[in-house]
């Protein structure tokens, strides 16, 4: 049974030039959102919209995505050390007791904070560019879930977000962590990620359902944290506050979310019968 157990001992940094480390984290992150924008780009000569406005998408995506996750991640989950040392939350820096400054890029990033950021930054979007706010939502639904099973994948690459022990046998040996066999819980949400991927496209190029705007959104959201809340319970916990919660911070978050989802999918099918 052993045997079968997949020993994982990746390094994160593909390279490093002179103290600037090359990571996977960086390099499936950026790969997954030029993948996503380059589905969209599809998307918005389908919709007949501008190509203008999918190039500026870009900027609006990965500054409401990234600037969300670092306060996500400094806010809930490791308030008490980032209230203190305010200038880590912004710059990839670390500094130690001594006042020694090291690099070593942004390594706290929630997927909550990234969520609602993006949320944010395509409303400022939609009212630049005048696309109807619940449709740009939609349209982002769509690939969203491609672009956190390549961050996911990321995670996977760091050996960080691992789970809880196993005996299966396709349990996962993080050499970076310790020897314990483990639940692979990044590849798990990686492969879920994909599937909703797969649904929420499925749904959209569907062309005899008629669904309204907001729908796309609500049902992605919706199965995403379903998903995250589930598969919380095989990994271990982020931080130390969650020991002996019955939920964890990122389960308690989710739930909002899914709860917002499911009012739009609900809204829209109502909306629709009243037609």
């Amino acid at each position: 049974m052993i045997a079968l157990y997949i020993n994982w001992d990746f390094d994160p940094e593909i390279i490093n030039i002179y103290g600037f480390p090359l990571r996977y984290y960086g390099l499936l992150f950026v790969c997954g959102l030029l993948l996503c924008m380059h589905i969209l780009k599809g998307i918005f000569r389908r919709e007949n919209l501008k190509e203008s406005a999918h190039e500026a998408l870009f900027i609006y995506g990965i500054v409401g995505i990234f600037v969300g996750a670092r306060l996500g991640h400094c806010l809930f989950y490791d308030f008490e050390y980032y209230s203190k040392n305010l200038l880590e939350i912004f710059l990839p820096i670390k500094i130690n007791q001594i006042g020694e400054i090291k690099f070593i890029g942004y390594g706290g990033l929630a997927s909550h904070g990234g969520t609602i950021g993006l949320v944010i930054s395509l409303y400022l979007y939609s009212k630049k560019y005048e696309i109807k706010y619940l449709k740009i939502l939609d349209l982002i639904a769509i690939v969203a879930p491609l672009g956190a099973t390549f961050i996911r994948l990321a995670n996977l690459m760091n050996s960080e977000m691992i789970g809880n022990p196993t005996t299966m046998p396709w349990a996962f040996i993080f050499r970076k962590v310790d020897n314990i066999p483990r639940h692979p819980a990044q590849l798990y949400e990686a492969i879920a990620y994909l599937i909703i991927f797969i649904i929420v496209f499925t749904v959209y190029k569907t062309k005899n359902i008629k669904l309204g705007n907001g729908f796309l959104f609500g049902l992605a959201i919706t199965l995403i944290f379903t998903m995250r809340i589930l598969i919380e319970f095989v990994k271990i916990n982020q931080v130390e506050f969650e020991n002996g919660m019955k939920l964890n911070m990122g389960q308690l978050l989710s739930i909002p979310f899914i709860i917002i989802g499911i009012y739009f999918m609900g809204n829209n099918l109502i909306r629709k019968e009243t037609k």
